[in-house]
């Protein structure tokens, strides 16, 4: 079991700049593939980046390459995500994910989400 609290979210101005963390306890952190999606008012759940185990690789939509970065912290159990040069449509409820396929099951886990509003 993995519980995930996410962090760092607020109001910022276009432009601006924020940090989202995600904290995680449970099983080893450093086995599980770690995603943030978000989810704006009447749109679907989407994927932001992700980081695969031990830093190896991200991957980006491409909506956010090159002004957002996915980052990770094995030792303090904890995924970042930098958001630079935000836009007015990053806004959106931020969700931590982690995953990991062990034995055959696939483990998948979710934070409770932190809001990113992007306004003037």
């Amino acid at each position: 079991q993995v519980q995930l609290v996410e962090s760092g979210g607020g109001l910022v101005q276009p432009g601006g700049s924020l940090r989202l963390s995600c904290a995680a306890s449970g099983r080893p952190f450093s086995s599980y593939a770690m995603s943030w999606y978000r989810q704006a008012p009447g749109r679907e759940r989407e994927l932001v980046a992700t980081i695969t185990r031990a830093g190896g690789s991200t991957n980006y939509a491409d909506s956010v390459k090159g002004r957002f970065t996915i980052s990770r912290d094995d030792a303090t159990n904890t995924v970042y995500l930098q958001m630079n040069s935000l836009k007015p449509e990053d806004t959106a409820v931020y969700y931590c994910n982690a995953v990991l396929i062990h034995a055959g099951a696939l483990f998948n886990y979710w934070g409770q989400g932190t809001q990113v509003t992007v306004s003037s």
